[in-house]
């Protein structure tokens, strides 16, 4: 008994910039719940990648690093399956349920286990795949979309793609910041994204830009802060662990989403929220408690 805690109090240490990262992105969701719709997508994402790009560069003009890195090739396609992955998951959720959009993004885990698997070799274990199961059983009775009952064809066939899309290129993008994290610097790392998405949003809201009002700034401010933070930690994750166990662990994020929206939006917890953080928790679970 005393060793299989040791294992997970051991697990719980390694994955700590997992949960972590968890926690900051599902702050990032409140801030972006609280600018209400008013402001386009594309811009929300603009602000958030020029935030990011400012204090990514101070960082590394603190820690007195090139912020160009050795594998440039590799980091530029980090930085764009990021930025896709971003724009695919906005535009889903614009045109499918919110439910519906995050229980398709949240199919990432598999994609990432199963890419990390083909490009970097890593071993596809039984207990992983096995969290990958019950996490994405637990976020389906979390979001509760209305396909579960009245079945897939319900919803628009070219945003599921997109949805799925976007799963996909949130895949590759972790599997590239798990090859880079062996010889960039994570803030290098960190940096290339907001780099490609400022060009793909700013024709965007050159054409659509909304000016900001009010506390909408503070909101904005708070996406950029809290995605930051959480692309630290998942850089750290990521160079800590392979990436399906990595990525398995973010299934918590829609955990800490449901207490915010308890918390924050007097969002009720039914049986079924509560039925399926129980699962992602187990899953977060199996995946510490899985050897190295």
């Amino acid at each position: 008994m005393k060793a299989a805690a040791d294992q997970l109090r051991a697990g719980f240490e390694l994955c700590r910039p997992c949960v972590l990262s968890s926690l900051a992105f599902s702050l990032m969701t409140v801030c972006v719940k609280q600018l209400g719709g008013r402001l386009p997508v594309a811009e929300v994402v603009l602000c958030r990648a020029l935030i990011s790009v400012v204090l990514t560069a101070v960082g590394l003009k603190l820690a007195n690093v090139s912020p160009w890195g050795e594998r440039r090739g590799l980091l530029l396609l980090r930085g764009l399956c990021g930025s896709l992955a971003l724009l695919c998951f906005f535009e889903a959720i614009t045109v499918l349920p919110l439910a519906s959009a995050t229980v398709l993004q949240y199919t990432y885990p598999t994609f990432t286990a199963l890419a990390a698997a083909v490009f970097l070799g890593e071993q596809l274990r039984r207990s992983i795949v096995l969290a990958v199961l019950l996490g994405w059983g637990g976020i389906m009775l979390v979001a509760q979309p209305d396909w579960l009952s009245r079945g897939m064809t319900t919803l628009p066939m070219t945003a599921i793609v997109i949805a799925l899309g976007g799963a996909v290129f949130t895949a590759l993008a972790y599997v590239c910041v798990r090859r880079l994290s062996s010889t960039e610097h994570p803030l290098v790392i960190i940096l290339y994204f907001p780099m490609l998405s400022v060009p793909l949003t700013l024709p965007l809201v050159a054409r659509e830009g909304v000016m900001p009002l009010g506390a909408e700034w503070i909101w904005l401010l708070g996406v950029g802060v809290f995605t930051q933070l959480g692309q630290i930690w998942v850089t750290e994750g990521l160079s800590r662990m392979p990436a399906a166990r990595a990525t398995s662990i973010n299934y918590v994020q829609v955990v800490f989403a449901a207490l915010w929206g308890w918390l924050v939006f007097s969002e009720s917890l039914n049986a079924w929220v509560i039925t399926g953080s129980i699962l992602v928790l187990i899953s977060t679970l199996v995946s510490l408690a899985a050897r190295r």
